[in-house]
């Protein structure tokens, strides 16, 4: 005897598979309705691969087919929510209890959604100044903020975070990513990614993969090898999928290899599910669904795109007919997608319409999130902190951009999306702000640097000058350079020299979305980096500069001293070159990027990766490692003492690294474990930190294309333990002996 929900199930696949419409109408009017509660999806005790199984099954062709692309048109489903013209929902199905489902983009904050104009929400500051703060807890509390924030404006998909890498600091979007290093960038994706989940909220790993560069992003060809591609392109999202279960990954626009990310079946199906195991889907970037059958075989299971073009019920439709697709394969797109809505609650707890938000804590997080982000490159004499109640004036030069108002970085084409923040604070208004809270009376007066003759005397006759600066990074675009850009009629490197030169007390803080070039460093006695530090941007910055908060953020990206110096230095490797009719970029650095290039050419960086100073001082001291010899299986332990030594309290940011046997052809050293403690003054602890065999990030591994595995060698192995990776302290040793 068949068991009912069993019936049922073959019962409704054989009626959606009826070709006359009206048999098809007749068969399922039959059928128990959905608002009866009684469906087996709806069971909420049941496994969320299963409950996908079942709802899948109760579904027709035509509705299967609804739901693998966006919708357009306005959202009828929530009021006051607006209409845009590249509508990015994806419309329910009340008879199956589907709902509409919301998609938001991410990396900015929450903006960019299926309202116009956007919900108020807060303006974050950008991944990599949370890459900066290297403490993997910034990054969930950043999650946490954006999570609730999705759910509040009634949207169901985060769209971020990125986990492309910086691998040229040219790259347009590398204030999206969390830098150079495959390791950092994962801890900081892992956390950030349960963040936005615990809200219920799925999160979106993009851009899957190889797309480190804007220019010609959508039709590039991205030669890299598979080693390259597995140890450094590839792990971040690996970590994304084993120790976050992330709901869903976007794929890229390049071609990899040849073939387009979203149509590649190595990538999609052989590494991504295969290898890793990952359960959720996978959606493609704004129009990078290059085709129908191809792309569906492969492993695509949402076209994201305005209109959809090759998930359409006529491209469908003819695929199958052809025999090119099958009705499992479209079938498994859609459980892939249930599975994740499932198995974060959005069946069983809707999320239907606006709620209220606390602003003032998500401000209070951005303030804290910019303020630990933000790193002191550089601070002579101890120029930094200020000194609000020996001041009398204070002049506040640079671009409006930068020094009038407060830096809110962008995404979308040329910039097109921000956030609607509910509030902002101006440099001005933080500087201020900050005096009044200091007991100071000192005056401060803002030029925008137009008039240099002007800025001079401003300069001269002021106690300090504090110069802001910074460049603009938009997606769809690559920076030309390195350089500071002329802004707002302001040569920015002209300005901060001419400052420097009528006053030596000069601090610059820059808000940029990569590296920079500094030909005037040596002119100024301070220089803090603050990236985009989000609606906050005043009063953390304020903080900083008068030492109410002690800066303790850490480079995630490695700064040149000239644009020569770097991996990505031939047009080969950037922005590219014409192959056949194609526009080709060759990761001819290979496993050599970031750090790992300068470490390999002995070359030393005007500021190296981890690098960050502080208005304390720390001593890192007493390496043990244990244990000494092991077969490769055994965790290994790292400890040592960290002591602050200076008069403030303040945070060190410990870093490991390790050096692999020669046999493995390895870089130099690799980023393994790090940690940041807070310590007052004269305080002393010991850290332990643990190189685990097993880890998701395969610290003692490199990969064999051969085998198409991660690999052990037999050898001597060298930790280093330092403050930057060019500024090691102390180091050690162990060796793995494995049976062959």
């Amino acid at each position: 005897m068949v068991a009912p929900k069993t019936f049922f199930d073959v019962f409704r696949r054989s009626c959606r598979r009826l070709a006359p419409m009206l048999a098809m109408l007749a068969c399922l009017s039959r059928l128990p309705t959905a608002e009866s509660q009684t469906e087996p999806w709806m069971d909420a005790s049941v496994p969320p691969a299963e409950r996908a199984q079942r709802l899948v099954a109760a579904m027709t062709l035509d509705e299967i087919i609804e739901q693998i692309s966006l919708n357009t048109g306005p959202n009828p489903n929530l009021p006051g929510c607006g209409k845009r013209n590249d509508t990015r929902h994806i419309e329910g199905l009340p008879r199956l209890h589907i709902p509409t489902v919301r998609l938001t983009n991410g990396p900015i904050g929450v903006a960019g959604g299926d309202c116009d104009p956007n919900p108020q929400t807060t303006a974050v500051p950008t991944a990599l100044a949370v890459a900066a703060s290297w403490d993997p807890e910034v990054s969930f509390r950043w999650g946490q903020v954006a999570g609730l924030e999705t759910r509040n404006i009634a949207h169901h998909v985060f769209i971020a975070p990125g986990l492309n890498m910086g691998r040229i600091g040219q790259n347009g979007r590398n204030f999206e990513y969390f830098g150079e290093d495959p390791f950092l960038a994962g801890v900081m994706t892992v956390r950030q990614i349960k963040g936005v989940q615990q809200q219920g909220i799925q999160a979106t790993a993009k851009h899957y993969v190889a797309n480190e560069q804007e220019t010609e992003r959508q039709t590039i060809d991205t030669i890299v090898d598979d080693r390259t591609l597995h140890e450094l392109y590839l792990l971040p999202f690996e970590m994304a999928v084993k120790d976050a279960d992330v709901a869903s990954v976007m794929c890229s626009y390049p071609r990899i290899g040849g073939v387009f990310a979203c149509e590649n079946t190595m990538l999609l199906t052989q590494v991504l599910r295969a290898q890793w195991g990952f359960r959720g889907y996978v959606m493609s970037d704004r129009g990078a669904t290059k085709s129908t059958a191809p792309s569906i075989k492969a492993g695509l299971d949402l076209e994201f795109n305005s209109n959809a073009i090759w998930f359409t019920q006529p491209r469908i439709k003819a695929a199958l007919a052809a025999g090119e697709i099958t009705i499992s394969d479209i079938d498994l797109m859609l459980k892939r997608r249930f599975y994740s809505m499932f198995a974060l609650g959005q069946f069983d707890r809707p999320i239907t319409g606006f709620t209220p938000v606390d602003f003032p804590a998500h401000a209070r997080t951005a303030r804290e999130i910019a303020e630990q982000g933000s790193v002191l490159l550089k601070n002579e004499k101890g120029a930094l902190p200020l000194s609000a109640r020996s001041l009398k004036s204070i002049a506040l030069i640079g671009a409006v951009t930068f020094a009038g108002a407060a830096k809110l970085p962008a995404t979308g084409p040329r910039g097109s999306i921000t956030v609607n923040a509910t509030h902002t604070v101006t440099p001005l208004d933080g500087v201020k702000g900050a005096l009044d809270r200091l007991g100071s009376r000192a005056t401060v007066t803002f030029s925008d640097g137009k008039d240099l003759a002007t800025v001079k005397r401003l300069a001269a006759t002021s106690d300090v000058a504090i110069v802001m600066a910074g460049d603009i990074s938009l997606e769809g675009e690559d920076r030309p350079n390195l350089s500071l850009p002329v802004l707002d009629g302001v040569d920015q490197n002209a300005l901060i020299s001419t400052v420097a030169a009528a006053n030596p007390r000069t601090i610059v803080v820059l808000k940029n979305g990569g590296p920079v070039l500094m030909p005037w460093l040596n002119q100024v006695p301070a220089v803090l980096e603050a990236w985009y530090p989000g609606q906050e941007d005043g009063n953390a910055v304020a903080d900083l500069l008068f030492g109410v908060v002690n800066p303790s953020g850490r480079l995630p990206i490695t700064f040149p001293r000239a644009e020569v110096e770097v991996a990505g230095g031939t047009p080969e490797q950037w922005p590219g070159v014409a192959r056949d009719g194609v526009h080709t970029v060759t990761y001819s650095e290979r496993l050599l990027m970031g750090y790992r290039w300068f470490d390999s050419r002995r070359i030393q960086p005007l500021f190296p990766f981890g690098h960050g100073l502080s208005y304390t001082a720390f001593s890192i001291r007493g390496l043990e490692v244990t244990p000494k010899r092991t077969d490769g299986t055994r965790p290994i332990t790292v400890e040592f003492s960290v002591q602050n030594t200076g008069t403030r309290p303040g945070a060190e940011v410990p870093q490991v690294y390790l050096e692999l046997p020669g046999t493995a052809g390895e870089p130099p050293k690799r980023l393994v474990a790090f940690g940041k403690v807070s310590l007052a003054a004269g305080e002393k602890k010991k850290m332990r930190l643990v190189i685990d065999p097993s880890a998701t990030n395969h610290p003692l591994g490199y990969w064999d294309s051969n085998s198409q595995q991660w690999v052990i060698a037999n050898g001597d192995y060298r930790v280093f333990v330092g403050k930057s990776a060019g500024a090691i302290i102390l180091d050690g040793a162990f060796a793995i002996e494995r049976g062959r």
